[in-house]
């Protein structure tokens, strides 16, 4: 076995094992801390993949930036309450439309996408190069990058519309 193949494998162990303990996880600041780990493995594997521009925005956004957001949200929010106050029908049928809308973009993004001829090349070739990456994202892609921004925004939207008080 090369490094390359005992890396993959560790990364993998880590990222399942941290996907894991995301789902059975009864403290939710510990469900937070495996999915940050389980961010790092995920990051790990795009270096293997020659991705570092997607490794390193994956470092940077999701284990920076969003798990301190969720962080800070379950610090806010109150856990310890034992009964769940009922959601508003509008909210949960607010929730299926945008459910909705995001499995239209993911549609929309595999449509065109061909598996059986794709091969990763490790450690060789321009695949994980920003400029090649933006060429494609801004020619190729640009409609679902732009429905993905406005459920993005429909998803902050909705996070103020749940977190305000009454």
């Amino acid at each position: 076995m090369t490094i390359t193949e005992i890396l993959f494998w560790l990364l993998t162990v880590v990222a399942l094992t941290g996907a894991l303990l995301v789902v059975t996880s009864k403290n939710p600041v510990y469900s937070v801390l495996a999915l940050i780990a389980t961010f790092f493995a995920i990051s790990g594997h795009y270096i293997l993949l020659n991705a570092q521009f997607l490794a390193v925005v994956n470092l940077i956004v999701y284990a920076g930036a969003i798990m301190v957001l969720f962080l800070f949200v379950i610090m806010l929010m109150n856990l310890n309450t034992e009964t769940e106050p009922q959601k508003n029908k509008w909210l949960k049928m607010a929730g299926t439309v945008a459910g909705g809308c995001l499995l239209l973009v993911l549609v929309a993004a595999l449509r065109d996408a061909d598996s059986k001829s794709t091969i990763a090349l490790v450690n060789s070739g321009d695949t994980g190069l920003i400029e090649n990456l933006g060429k494609l994202l801004f020619n190729e892609y640009v409609i679902p990058f732009e429905i993905s921004s406005v459920l993005f925004l429909s998803a902050m939207v909705g996070a103020v519309v749940l977190g305000k008080k009454e």
